[in-house]
């Protein structure tokens, strides 16, 4: 197996109501995803769950992404567009106007703050396997 490929991958606890537990995802590899009752054993499932999804994709021919590839910002065109509730157009302009700064910029740091960036730190642990 690619042994030598670093995926990297997110965990988070698991609610009672999705069963308690360690949830390791994959980003770079779509559907791959496993559990433990640990961060270890999580790490530990997490590693099989990436060999069989190499070994799956392999098998039918499917193309195996490099670690990191959905990091790759060339992959995104770096638009997006929203339409949104007339209020809320309008207190964004409000905002904006009492913060200096255009719309776009405003709802662009509201974005990057709910994503953790801005040294907001959420739970998640991110590494590679």
């Amino acid at each position: 197996m690619e042994n030598n490929l670093e995926y990297p991958f997110t965990t988070r606890p698991l609610t009672k109501e999705e069963g308690g537990g360690i949830l390791i995802e994959f980003p770079d590899l779509p559907g791959c995803a496993s559990d433990g009752e640990t961060i270890e054993e999580a790490i530990k499932n997490g590693k099989e769950a990436v060999e069989s999804w190499i070994y799956s994709a392999k098998k039918h021919n499917d193309p195996i992404p490099a670690p990191n590839s959905y990091m790759d910002a060339s992959n995104y065109s770096g638009t997006l567009s929203n339409r949104v509730p007339k209020t809320i157009h309008m207190m964004l302009a409000q905002r904006a106007k009492a913060e200096n700064v255009s719309i776009n910029k405003l709802v662009l740091s509201y974005i990057a703050q709910g994503l953790g960036y801005h040294g907001d730190t959420n739970s998640s642990h991110k590494g590679n396997v």
